[in-house]
């Protein structure tokens, strides 16, 4: 039921909402921002090669990042009225794009890690599982914390605004979710830190092996980047445990939820795509670089393409037969 007002008590609650509002705003135009400045490479690397799982999950993550947005724009403008029934769907629609969200950075994580690790079925297997439970669990708790969460309209001096009540257990079940998602990125970035730094010490002992150990250091940017993002959103999301934020509209929590939604945003739709990005990109310059006739070895990062580059040297790492989908 729609709450209309115009009591100026309310004043206070307009204005912090107001500033919630600033950071959506904001955080929807860094993303669309990041999507045309990258649209190009996208172009490039992602619509004019031959298409692959990694290629799905790209172009996944980055539309419905915009979507994303989208959803999280609309009910947070004051001049849009949404009923209850629709802000309701529209946050449950959010939090399953999430969940799908997570689960393909999850693949994409995995793809990295099987390559990193020469293809190693038994690594591949490990990781699937690991995944697939994370995933599961995440999804039960997913369902249970959005039958808890409910959306109420408020016309509030000629304003339209819209607060959502969590009852139940729903603010513990979110942080239980990532929980569960932190303890599977430490473990993903244990396993890039170990698998980097035995390479790097095995290319110590070699004259050869530049380009693998520049190869390393862009997955491994790339990699402690997004932990980087993601044990920001993490940490927030875990300060929602404190009644002080979750139970209060003060414009300090505002600020506080706003900051979240940026790091949120970026964390997936922005790093998550570039995981891709970045690896497609130094394949392609190592092609160009080989077509100049510059003698280095490199590691592959296109499906089935094998690249060696010199009369005498071979790639010792076959860092992608997966078809530059790293």
């Amino acid at each position: 039921m729609t709450l209309v007002s115009n009591d100026p008590s309310w004043w206070p609650t307009i204005s912090s909402f107001s500033i919630f509002s600033y950071f959506v705003v904001a955080s929807s135009a860094a993303l669309v921002y990041d999507w045309a400045l990258t649209f190009g490479q996208e172009i490039e690397l992602i619509w004019k090669r031959r298409w692959s799982l990694v290629t799905v999950l790209y172009l996944n993550l980055r539309y419905i990042g915009l979507i994303n947005a989208a959803l999280i724009l609309l009910p947070n403008l004051p001049s849009i009225l949404l009923t209850d029934t629709v802000s309701d769907a529209m946050d449950a629609l959010q939090n399953w794009l999430n969940f799908v969200v997570n689960a393909m950075l999850g693949v994409i994580m995995i793809h990295r890690l099987h390559v990193m690790y020469r293809r190693s079925r038994g690594i591949l297997i490990s990781l699937a599982v690991i995944i697939l439970a994370v995933t599961i669990a995440c999804g039960v708790v997913t369902a249970k914390a959005n039958s808890y969460i409910t959306a109420e309209a408020l016309i509030l001096s000629g304003t339209y605004q819209c607060i959502y009540n969590y009852g139940g257990d729903a603010q513990i079940l979110i942080s239980t979710n990532w929980i569960l998602y932190t303890t599977w990125e430490v473990l993903a970035l244990c396993l890039a830190i170990w698998i980097a730094v035995k390479h790097f010490r095995e290319l110590q002992q070699s004259s050869r092996g530049w380009t693998i150990r520049d190869c390393f250091t862009v997955l491994m940017q790339a990699h402690i980047v997004y932990f980087a993002s993601f044990t920001a959103v993490s940490c927030f999301e875990l300060g929602y445990l404190s009644p002080q934020l979750s139970n209060s509209s003060s414009m300090g929590s505002q600020i506080y939820g706003g900051a979240l939604e940026i790091f949120q945003l970026v964390q997936m739709f922005v790093l998550g795509p570039r995981l891709i990005l970045s690896i497609r990109e130094y394949h392609d310059k190592l092609v160009a670089d080989s077509d100049a006739g510059m003698s280095m070895t490199t590691m592959d990062f296109q499906e089935h393409v094998h690249i060696s580059i010199g009369s005498d040297m071979s790639t010792g790492t076959d860092l992608s037969k997966a078809g530059s989908d790293v």
